[in-house]
């Protein structure tokens, strides 16, 4: 069985949903989750979820935080090596409104000294297929550790994966930057957003065509429309199966994640996109990022 690294953030996640319009001066009532949270986590999270071996790296404080992260990681059988320094372990903040949709509040905290050297030194000699959290790329100060990662593992013979994580930083970044970095992705996670953006192409079939051209295999996920995949000439799509939605975060790290994994184990399309939309799913329908975390 192929064994998988991913490597990103490692981030703390508030998760928060008002109940009652802000009291600007006083207290306001809510509804609030703290617990291990970020992109690459949720999607080590959905591999082990499926039955992959997992090993996660990233960056981290010497706090709490970090702890809990790394337990948390552990209980859902993902090994994670965290690379951790005297900067604090990053902090995301999820307001989530009334219809389940998110704005995040970020600091990314020792996230900004990811290291090439120190991440190819933790991997593990079993793995073959290397992720690469699109949050990375995303910022100045990785971005060229992550292209090393993604050439490093094109170079030893492994797949290789990107998502992209957030379409508001790479409008900021622009496309041809993010594609250059990417270069040696083999497969690219984004949602519908994301996709066209990257793709400069406002189209969603064409937006399609486009990314599955530049990196051989493309999952596009829709939230309430579904999701669909691409591999050269070959197309699949698959509806959502979610019918009540409580806070979207990690739905798409899920789906993700799932989809990898069914595409690891020899999978066709479609199962892996049935496979993405049943873990999208189970994510929605609570509050917080990944309800594996949940007892």
């Amino acid at each position: 069985m192929t064994s998988v690294a991913v490597v990103g953030d490692v981030v703390l996640d508030v998760v928060v949903r008002v109940r009652a319009p802000l009291a600007a001066t006083s207290d306001t009532p809510a509804e609030i989750v703290v617990g291990r949270g970020g992109s690459a986590a949720n999607l080590a999270v959905a591999l082990a979820d499926a039955g992959r071996t997992v090993t996660f790296v990233g960056p981290a404080g010497r706090d709490d935080a970090s702890r809990l992260v790394e337990d948390d990681l552990a209980r859902h059988g993902v090994r994670a090596h965290l690379l951790r320094s005297g900067a604090t372990t990053g902090t995301v903040v999820s307001l989530v409104d009334e219809h389940g949709q998110r704005a995040m509040l970020t600091d990314r905290g020792a996230n900004g000294a990811l290291s090439a050297d120190a991440v190819v030194a933790a991997l593990p000699d079993d793995a073959t297929h290397l992720h690469v959290s699109g949050y990375t790329v995303l910022d100045e100060r990785t971005r060229d550790a992550a292209s090393s990662l993604l050439d490093w593992a094109r170079r030893a013979g492994w797949s290789t994966s990107v998502d992209v994580c957030s379409v508001a930083p790479l409008r900021a970044i622009g496309r041809a930057a993010f594609a250059a970095a990417t270069r040696s992705a083999s497969m690219l996670f984004a949602n519908a957003e994301e996709a066209a953006a990257l793709s400069g192409c406002d189209d969603p079939d064409g937006a399609l065509e486009a990314l599955a051209g530049a990196y051989g295999e493309v999952l596009v996920t829709r939230g309430a429309e579904g999701a669909e995949s691409a591999r050269g000439h070959e197309r699949a799509r698959a509806a959502a199966r979610a019918a009540t939605v409580v806070d979207t975060t990690g739905a798409g790290d899920a789906a993700s994640g799932a989809y990898l994994a069914a595409r690891l184990a020899g999978d066709a399309l479609v199962d892996a996109l049935e496979a993405a939309m049943a873990a999208a799913a189970r994510v929605v329908a609570g509050l917080g990022a990944v309800p594996y975390s949940r007892e």
